[in-house]
Parts: C-alpha cells; structure tokens; sequence
C-alpha cells in the first residue's frame, strides 16, 4: 500500500570531511508507539506509528499525550535523529522565528485570510535513551505533494488550478517576506496539500531559506561564483544564477516560472538543465523579451496573459524592493475572471490511478480505505520517503539540482 502521506522535514547541512567519507553520522533508533518525548516548553508528545524512515532519522505519526494512543488520524508528525547529527540548522531556525501557530494566526485574522499555506511548528527538544541522545521537532500532518498530481494529470493542471494555487502561495510569500525570510525553491515537490483538505495547499522545505532582512537591514546585491545556480535548476531564479543572495523578487520570479511549466508543461530550458550556463542565459534572455517565453510555451492564439502581466511586474522590481503583492492578486484574479472563474478556493486538483480519473469524493473513499487497511494491519506500510531524511543528493527524482 502506498500512502499518500509526506512530510518535508529539515535538511542537515554537511560538512566537507561528512562529504568526503571522513566521518559518518550515526542513525537513529526505532522508538516505540507510546514513547513519549518532552519538548523545551515541557509539552508532552506521544509517537505513533512510524511512517518514515531515512539515513539520518525516522518520522512517526505524532500527537499531544494522553491516555489515548495515536491514531492514524494523527494531526502532527515528529522527526528524530542523533542530536550528534547537529541542530536542524536553517529550517529550524525559520520555523522557530516565523512559524509559531500564535503568529500564523494573528496574521490570517489581521488579513483575513481563510487560512495560510504555512506549516505550524509545534516543538522541539531532547531526548534521552539508552544513553544516547536524540533531537526531534513537532510540525503538522500533509498529505500529498504537487509534483506526484502534476505528473499523474499528464503535467498540466487546469488554468483555473494554476492562479488559485499562485494567489495562495502569494499570500505564503507576503507572510515569510514580512518576517524576513524568503523561500528560495518553491517547485511543486515543495507543495503539499492538507492532510484534511484538498483544497489547501502549503508551502513546506525551508532547508534553502534565507534571512534577507534580519532587523530590518536587507543584504545588499552582490555576486558570488560560489553560490552560483543555487536551488533548483529549472525553477531558480537569475540572482541566484548569478550567486546573489535570495531576495523577494526572487521568489517571485520562480512561481512566475512554476506557473508557467504548471500550464504548459515545460519550460524552454529544460532540455539542457545539465548546463546551469545555458539555463541562466536562456532566462535572462527570455526576461528581456517576455512576449518570445509565451509564444515559446504558448503556442496557440488563446494565451494566459495574466502570467506575462504578472512576468513584467516581477521584472520592474528592484533588488532591495518591496513587491506589491496585491498588484500581483489583481493581475492573477484578472485572469479568473477572464475564464469565467473566480477565487472560491477549490483547487479541483484530482489525481489518477489505473487510467481513471478519481474526483474528491473518490479520494475521499480511498482515503478512508487506507485509513481501515492501517488500522487492520491488513498490509504494511509504506512511505515514499527520499525527500523526508535524506539529503538533497536524494530529493526528488525528477528535480534535478544544481548545488555549489
């Protein structure tokens, strides 16, 4: 049985000596379901099952302690590995700045959001056993990613679903923008759907995230041929081709890019993503004649103009400069209405399985199924969990990444 049922969790940077052989990280041991773990605000989590196993840690499904046990229905996840392996570095320290469940919530309601594509972060600590010690963190529960609804809909989602996801990650990139962060690789591998909810979608996989503005100061633009082609190669922005620092504009010109492939079903550069050179290039050459990257991705009459609107805003902004998000809802629900549609909030993402179309209540069955199959211990579980634990050498098979 394949669950469809991913989390990202953070990624543990390694050192050279690590890259070369020289030292080994050690792995994490199997926790049994009811061993409970006390974060740093000595809250008191309970583990589940284990659904997720990698290199360097295990993931098993999570909850508050009680005398209950954890259910499939798990709400949260939690992620355990050697605290010799180091701290969650990057990630961590986005989540602990930026992710509180208190802050999430006091910007949905001060903007009026129905919800914010961010995941929560519940916890993080120590734990002892056997005389080792181990560092775990607490983040909510998804379900299934982009990339794997990409690929089974013939790479091409609807336009509708197109500028409903955009319009929701815009509202995620305004949040982390306004705490200093930006994301670096946004890509549909790196989007995951609520656990409950088809129709929420989160932005997730902090491990490229990047303090542009910390105390209000933002980094000043500056090349650096040793960051060159950082992210991921197809969706990467040219600062970062150029080994700039990540910056606002830059996040916003990947969804531009990820809109694009998401309608189209490629990108002009894609059949030399080997040579980061020409990937760049063919960017900077397509950003200075935006009307030549639609005709290339769009041929027919009927072209999105709302995305190369949205492409020559995205190209007026400067480095340092402050995007104007509504601008960029308008130019998006401008293209809604010129379809016929409008933002009510339904992806209508479906998914296929054996050449047949399942529509929500239909995944909600199988769902459901699942669920009964877990419960029953009719078949073991399984979790295609390359992008969990293990580093970026292992993410996503058909990503290809470029990293210096």
């Amino acid at each position: 049985m394949n669950i469809q049922d991913r989390v990202k969790m953070p990624r543990v940077k390694t050192s050279q000596s690590a890259k070369k052989g020289h030292t080994r990280r050690k792995l994490a041991e199997q926790f049994a379901v009811g061993e409970v773990f006390i974060d740093v605000t000595k809250k008191e989590w309970k583990v589940g099952q284990p659904i997720g196993q990698g290199g360097f840690g295990c993931i098993y499904l999570a909850d508050t302690n009680s005398s209950k046990s954890v259910g499939s229905d798990a709400p949260c996840v939690i992620k355990v590995e050697p605290s010799d392996n180091g701290p969650l570095f990057t990630e961590l320290k986005f989540y602990q700045r930026a992710a509180k469940p208190e802050l999430i919530q006091k910007w949905i309601r001060s903007h009026k959001l129905k919800y914010l594509g961010v995941p929560k972060y519940w916890g993080t600590g120590l734990h002892d056993k056997n005389g080792n010690s181990y560092r775990f963190m607490v983040m909510d529960r998804f379900g299934s990613d982009l990339q794997k609804l990409y690929e089974a809909n013939a790479k091409r989602f609807s336009r509708k679903s197109v500028l409903l996801l955009s319009l929701r990650i815009l509202d995620i990139l305004e949040y982390i923008h306004e705490h200093e962060y930006v994301h670096g690789d946004i890509k549909a591998s790196n989007l995951l759907l609520s656990y409950k909810n088809p129709d929420q979608v989160y932005l997730v996989d902090y491990g490229l995230a990047y303090r542009y503005c910390p105390d209000g100061v933002h980094k000043e633009y500056r090349e650096d041929p040793k960051r060159c082609h950082d992210g991921t190669i197809e969706y990467t922005s040219i600062d970062a081709h150029k080994g700039v620092a990540p910056s606002r504009r830059g996040d916003l010109e990947i969804l531009g890019y990820c809109m694009i492939q998401w309608l189209s079903g490629h990108l002009p550069w894609e059949d030399n993503l080997k040579d980061p050179n020409y990937v760049r290039d063919s960017k900077i050459s397509y950003r200075e004649n935006i009307a030549n990257l639609m005709d290339k991705c769009f041929p027919e009459k009927n072209k999105p103009d709302e995305i190369a609107k949205y492409m020559e805003e995205v190209k007026l902004l400067g480095y340092a400069e402050k995007p104007h998000y509504q601008n960029l809802r308008e130019i998006l629900l401008q293209g809604l209405k010129a379809t016929g549609n409008k933002d009510d909030g339904k992806l209508d993402l479906c998914i296929l399985e054996n050449g047949d179309l399942l529509t929500k209540i239909g995944l909600k069955k199988r769902k459901k199924e699942m669920e009964e199959s877990i419960e029953s211990g009719a078949e073991d579980m399984e979790i295609s969990h390359q992008n969990i634990l293990e580093g970026p050498q292992t993410r996503s098979r058909t990503r290809k990444r470029v990293l210096k």
